[in-house]
């Protein structure tokens, strides 16, 4: 539900803005967001993030609020690329939701000929991209991914003696069944990786043990536009490192 706060600011501020021919026209056009600041000067949150699209021609201003759950948090940012490999620049707009999960609101737009379409939502693709993390027997991890059947083995066999007790016998079998846990997106990286001027997206997620904090590593999926979605190209499981 949308919060509405008395030190919050009514009138609101640009925080982020770009150029570039977002409708095609081969004209720039100005894209900005604007959001409500806290009053007080030790805060740096803002709500009500809305994204306004200029024209270069007839310099009209198009609005389009964001999605009510995810147009409030922590440094909204701009992109502009071509992701759809139309010849037009597309939006992307990252917002931090700050706290523990560290987790962002991410949304790519199209406005080819001036009509708004929103491409990507983060909510869905949290919603399509879930992982199974099934700890073992003899110190292993199976990290599944239920979108791609893709599955990943991790060892845990390095970890302390401490942490490794509260799950296994002395033999290497489980005590009892434990699962893990996934997060939603936390990371949403424009990339070029062929030098095309066509970006693609890497879209991390968080895989953690028998609590959050107690992280695996994280799932990174490779995202490129197939003309209808974006679908996944390439998928890794990207684990943290031990001291030797």
């Amino acid at each position: 539900m949308q919060r509405n706060h008395p030190y919050l600011s009514s009138q609101s501020e640009i925080v982020s803005s770009a150029y570039g021919d977002v409708n095609g026209d081969g004209i720039i056009d100005y894209v900005f967001l604007t959001a409500l600041k806290s009053l007080n000067p030790t805060s740096f949150y803002l709500e009500k993030i809305t994204l306004h699209i200029q024209d270069g021609v007839t310099n009209e201003i198009e609005s389009v609020l964001l999605d009510e759950a995810g147009n409030s948090g922590y440094g909204p940012t701009l992109f502009l690329g071509d992701f759809t490999n139309d010849g037009a620049d597309d939006i992307l707009v990252q917002i931090d939701s700050g706290g523990s999960g560290a987790l962002t609101f991410n949304y790519i737009y199209t406005y080819k000929n001036n009509q708004v379409d929103k491409i990507f939502d983060y909510e869905q693709y949290n919603e399509e991209n879930q992982y199974e993390i099934t700890y073992l027997d003899d110190y292993e991890v199976r990290v599944k991914s239920k979108a791609t059947g893709t599955t990943f083995f991790l060892t845990i066999r390095e970890r302390s003696k401490d942490y490794l007790e509260q799950i296994y016998n002395e033999d290497g079998t489980l005590k009892e069944e434990i699962v893990g846990m996934s997060d939603g997106l936390s990371g949403f990286i424009p990339v070029d990786r062929l030098r095309s001027n066509v970006y693609e997206i890497q879209a991390y997620q968080r895989i953690s043990g028998l609590y959050h904090a107690d992280g695996l590593g994280y799932i990174i999926n490779t995202l490129q536009w197939d003309g209808e979605k974006f679908a996944i190209e390439q998928q890794w499981l990207a684990t943290f490192g031990v001291e030797a």
